[in-house]
């Protein structure tokens, strides 16, 4: 079993930035696929980020390219999501999710395990 326990959020304004952090016990990330996801008040969980196990390849969602940077600590055996450029639609609850395989997806159904969510809030 995992357990994955994210950290990092809070409230910043707009174009400020964060970062967010899934720490795992339980077993090791090395080869498991590593998901970002968020749901916002009144809408459906949606993809932000994902990376493989071996860390060769990243998914971004359109809305977050080229301001959001997902990565992977082997030793620390964590996952991050540096976010900048923050807009106040990036308020969400994030979640990590992980699969028990090395791929990334984009889809949420196909991760195994989840985190309890932090809550980002970009204030105008």
């Amino acid at each position: 079993q995992v357990q994955l326990v994210e950290s990092g959020g809070g409230l910043v304004q707009a174009g400020g930035s964060l970062r967010l952090s899934c720490a795992a016990s339980g077993r090791t990330l090395n080869n498991c696929g590593m998901g970002w996801f968020r749901q916002a008040p009144g809408k459906e969980r949606e993809f932000v980020a994902g990376i493989s196990g071996s860390g060769g390849y990243a998914l971004y969602a359109d809305s977050v390219k080229g301001r959001f940077t997902i990565a992977r600590d082997y030793a620390k055996n964590t996952v991050s999501l540096q976010m900048d450029s923050l807009h106040p639609e990036d308020t969400a609850v994030y979640y990590c999710a992980a699969r028990r395989w090395p791929f990334a997806t984009t889809q949420s159904h196909t991760y195994d395990y989840w985190g309890q969510g932090t809550q980002v809030t970009v204030s105008s």
